[in-house]
This record gives C-alpha cells, structure tokens and sequence, in this order.
C-alpha cells in the first residue's frame, strides 16, 4: 500500500518536512517513490514558501489509491486537490471525564450526587 507523509529533515528544533509517496512498510525517513512537496513550519503562515505541493502528482497518487496521513490529508484539502476530501480527519472530543481511573470516577460521581 502506498502513503502519502511527511518526512522529517532539518536539525534540532529547526523543523523541515518533504512530502512523500512512499510504501507503508518503509521507515519515515528512508526510501520513497516520490517527493510530492515540502512544508516548512518554522516560515510565516502567509509565506507561500510554508507548503508547497504539487497537485498534479498528489492527484495522480490519490487517484491510484495512495491513502494520506492525517496531517497531509489537512494540507491537501486546504489546497483543494482532488480526491483528498474523503480523507478528510474526523475528530470526536472525548467526554469530560470519559478517560479516568475507576476511583476518580466514582469520585466524580459523589460530588456530582452532593450537588
């Protein structure tokens, strides 16, 4: 399977990343197929220099079955490429105090009774 993520370059706290099409079982910054764009967080979000994308070939990968990472999906669906809304990430927040241990919960549930 083929995906489409980013690869980390740069040094220490000076972040640069290449958009990629690569096969899934590959580490994240070995061998790819191939260099689709860059994004560069450390630049000014009205830098047009902060992600730059070629959307002919993202297309190309989409439309053969390349599945993007959540963040690459973001990106491409802020530049409108075809065939990237279907990747488009679904977040669900989870409820308050959905996640805790059994005695905070039932701890939770005593001042929500004294109340």
């Amino acid at each position: 399977m083929i995906k489409l993520r980013l690869s980390r370059g740069g040094r220490k706290n000076l972040p640069f990343y290449q958009i990629l099409a690569t096969n899934n079982t590959s580490p994240r910054d070995s061998k790819f197929l191939e260099k689709i764009g860059t994004y560069n967080p450390i630049l000014a979000d009205n830098n047009t220099q902060k992600l730059v994308v070629d959307k002919e070939r993202a297309e190309y990968w989409l439309s053969v079955g390349a599945q993007p990472t959540e963040k690459v999906a973001k990106f491409l669906i802020n530049l409108g490429v075809k065939g990237a809304e279907k990747y488009k990430p679904t977040f669900v927040p989870k409820a308050k105090g959905s996640n805790l241990k059994k005695k905070a919960q039932e701890k939770l549930a005593k001042q929500q009774a004294s109340n």
